[in-house]
């Protein structure tokens, strides 16, 4: 034990007398006040000696420091831990007349002193309140101005915006005090962008023609150019990346390329360039995320390869589009060597197609490549493509997702193996098969992937990758008992090979020994259709054919943020589905059952589904719905499906046992069979229905509700939210966020309205 002089005092037991001090280090000394718990305990750490962890060191500390305090030094101890709180309690007080160092609870009252409104904070830069009251104060500096309404529609929404006071495009006679040169009554025909509508400027946020006036309120979304409007336009889609991804061949025209590995064409996107933390100058073409033009990409070409040459928009590394040449590395292929063409056209027939001597076309609106014929090295491109969210793969962050242990061996494709058939051969049954690039990787006779017993086989794309699978045949997967296979990532399609039409594009057949117990299907995309034609549509052959086929019982199927095909399961499994698309390609095929009897094509009812945050395209049966929520059914029964007194179909969404589960917040389809039923919408011809942008696996728009479906639905989500596949992403709330920091920010006098772009 210590002596008492070595034990640090508190500064009020310093304060005592020399006397008093000395007679209560005496009584310290002369008595053991420790517990007998406590003597034991310091006995045992004594003796452990210096081999002490942290933990024990602080307990030996602790009772040496209570054993040399007397009892008046106990006592003041006490008086002053209280006198701490006190002390902290005052310095609290203080920091709580300012924003940046006031505890929590204050902050909702600093921000009634100054009017500010609580939002519902979906977006990143508006979800800390404590920032939000921040900014808030410094906003109130540029109140009423252009700029500040523009960077609180973007800080609010997260999306690309760009505000426009409508007065300054109106056609008018113009004060001879206050003359607008560039403001012209006719639009000047020899520039492109007034002509360049529907993916240009005409009626967009960059529109600079003079309108005549349009006297509709713009807060009711119908007008638009009035003295009192401002215009505040949103470009809701994101640009997500394809890096050093090859360019698929049409068939039977090498020299003839699509952007799109699935074949389709596709419009390329710019990837906008973000205008800081605070906006000082009005956006631009180059700010937002939308189409890629002809005309922008034509004008940025020549920019570059000019007699006085500028620095790149457009094309270049680290910009929205770059073409290369050749592998192991790529050659970037400079701009000279690119032209802009229109390749519209049929195949075998495209227009504008380059001669010898010429250099590359890229058509950007159609994510088409045209080689000139003496061009033979194999061409690849970083570029991106428009869509809502992070969904069905891409190469955004989802290494949150990943379920391998870090035990788990790990093969690489493709530094380790040239294709996953040979990765997965390595494994035994039990690994991770890793794709670190944007690559196509074909695979003419498919997969067989066997997991062995309590085994886990994760193929996933690596962290920031997008692969394309082109599968000859079914991937087929078996499995032992507590067996577990995650696909993570892919984008799979087929590609027809001499092999028999498989039945599915991933199958879990009722082999001998099969028990696979848990499959995971997350940021995967299994091509609903199977294959696309070049104009985006699936192709007939394929028509309701399922893209995933599970025939064992007992499996326990999950589902997160993926788009699928049809989805046949076993009675006797179930199914999980998170945030995912279930697309038929027609509302008339069945999107969801066990089995389809060949012969009198009655379906058979799936397992036990869950679905929250669904779209799903096409007709459902299934034995049991546990769980629908927020979620859209848009399916319908054809004529021979409801004909005669014994139907094939009872109802396009069919559940056989109704008294188990729930289905809440969400549309169904006409005459539903389901659970009882919260807050639901079914169709019917008084009932408001969705509208979608596109029902077109690849669109930029796929699954998406325009701004025009009705609020029953926009907003029919448990939580304010819209109902289906992008429920996740609460746009509503952003624009109510919108709305009220506008209003606190518009001038007064003036309306404005949100306009969407994409």
């Amino acid at each position: 034990m210590s002596t008492p002089s070595s034990t640090p005092a508190s500064a009020l037991f310093n304060l005592l007398p020399a006397v008093y001090r000395i007679r209560d280090a005496e009584i310290a000394a002369s008595r053991n006040l420790l517990t007998d718990a406590e003597t034991a305990q310091l006995a045992a750490l004594q003796a452990l000696g210096p081999a002490l962890n942290p933990t024990q060191q602080q307990e030996l500390d602790s009772l040496l420091a209570k054993a040399a305090r007397g009892p008046l030094a106990s006592i003041l101890a006490v008086v002053e831990e209280q006198l701490a709180i006190l002390a902290e309690n005052l310095d609290q007080l203080y920091d709580d007349q300012f924003i940046e160092t006031c505890a929590p609870w204050v902050i909702p009252y600093i921000g009634d002193l100054i009017g500010y409104q609580a939002v519902n904070g979906i977006a990143p830069a508006v979800a800390s309140p404590r920032a939000e009251v921040a900014h808030t104060i410094s906003f109130r500096r540029r109140k009423g101005t252009i700029l500040v309404m523009e960077q609180l529609a973007q800080d609010v929404t997260n999306w690309g915006a760009h505000a426009q006071e409508f007065f300054l495009r109106l056609a008018t006679t113009q004060y001879m005090n206050h003359i607008r040169p560039s403001n012209h009554y006719a639009p000047n025909l020899r520039q492109w962008e007034p002509a360049s509508f529907p993916i240009g400027y005409q009626n967009s946020g960059f529109d600079e023609t003079a309108h005549t006036v349009d006297v509709r309120r713009i807060a009711t979304g119908r007008g638009r150019y009035n003295i009192q409007n401002i215009g505040i336009f949103l470009w809701s889609l994101n640009a997500y990346s394809l890096t050093h991804a090859p360019l698929a061949a049409v068939l039977g025209q090498s020299r003839c390329l699509r952007f799109n590995a699935l074949g389709r064409d596709l419009p390329l996107f710019n990837l906008p360039v973000p205008q800081g933390a605070d906006i000082t100058d009005p956006a631009t073409p180059r700010n937002v995320p939308d189409c890629l033009t002809r005309r922008a990409l034509c004008r940025d070409l020549d920019r570059i390869t000019g007699p006085h040459p500028l620095a790149p928009l457009y094309y270049g590394e680290g910009l929205s589009l770059q073409l290369y040449k050749g592998t192991n590395p790529p050659t970037p292929i400079d701009a000279a060597n690119v032209r802009v063409a229109n390749l519209s056209g049929p195949d075998g027939s495209w227009n504008n197609m380059p001669q010898a001597g010429d250099p590359i076309a890229i058509d950007p609106q159609l994510g088409r490549v045209a080689l000139p014929p003496a061009f033979r090295a194999p061409v690849t491109a970083t570029w991106y493509y428009g869509f809502n969210a992070d969904l069905g793969g891409g190469e955004y962050s989802r290494i949150a997702t990943f379920s391998a242990t870090p035990a788990q061996p790990v093969a690489h494709v493709p530094a380790d193996f040239a294709t996953i058939h040979d990765a997965l051969a390595s494994l035994a049954g039990d690994g991770v098969v890793e794709i670190t690039d944007s690559g196509t990787y074909s695979e003419p006779t498919g997969l067989q992937i066997d997991v062995k017993a309590s085994g886990h086989i994760e193929i996933r794309a690596a962290d920031g990758a997008r692969p394309t699978l082109l599968i000859g045949d079914a991937i087929r997967a078996t499995g032992g008992t507590e067996s577990i296979l995650e696909i993570n990532g892919l984008v799979v399609a087929y590609a027809p090979a001499a092999a028999p039409t498989p039945a599915a594009l991933l199958e879990i057949l009722a082999t001998a020994g099969n028990t696979l117990t848990q499959l995971g299907l997350r940021h995967l995309t299994l091509t609903p259709g199977w294959a696309l034609n070049p104009d985006g549509s699936p192709q007939a052959a394929y028509a309701g054919l399922p893209t995933a086929r599970i025939d064992i019982p007992g499996l326990a199927l999950t589902v997160e943020k993926s788009i699928l095909g049809g989805l046949w399961l076993h009675g006797q499994s179930t199914a999980s589905l998170t945030n995912s698309i279930l697309d038929a390609t027609d509302l008339t095929l069945p999107a969801c059952v066990a089995s389809i009897d060949p012969i009198t094509q009655l379906p058979h009812a799936s397992g036990a589904l869950t679905m929250v945050g669904c779209t799903v395209i096409g007709k459902v049966h299934a034995s049991l719905l546990t769980l629908v929520s927020n979620s859209i059914f848009w399916a319908q029964l054809t004529q021979a499906d409801s004909a005669g007194p014994y139907p094939l179909w009872r109802a396009s969404l069919w559940a056989d046992r109704k008294q188990e589960g729930c289905v809440r917040f969400s549309y169904l389809p006409e005459a539903a069979i389901t659970p009882r039923q919260f807050h639901c919408l079914t169709r019917s011809r008084n009932i408001d229905q969705p509208v979608f942008y596109s029902l077109r696996y690849g669109d930029p728009g796929y699954a998406k509700l325009t701004p025009t479906t009705p609020d029953t639905i926009r907003r029919g989500a448990d939580d304010g939210g819209e109902m289906g596949i992008f429920h996740f992403l609460l746009a509503p709330l952003r624009e109510t966020d919108l709305n009220i920091r506008m209003r606190e920010y518009l001038p007064v006098g003036l309306e404005f309205g949100v306009i969407y772009q994409n």
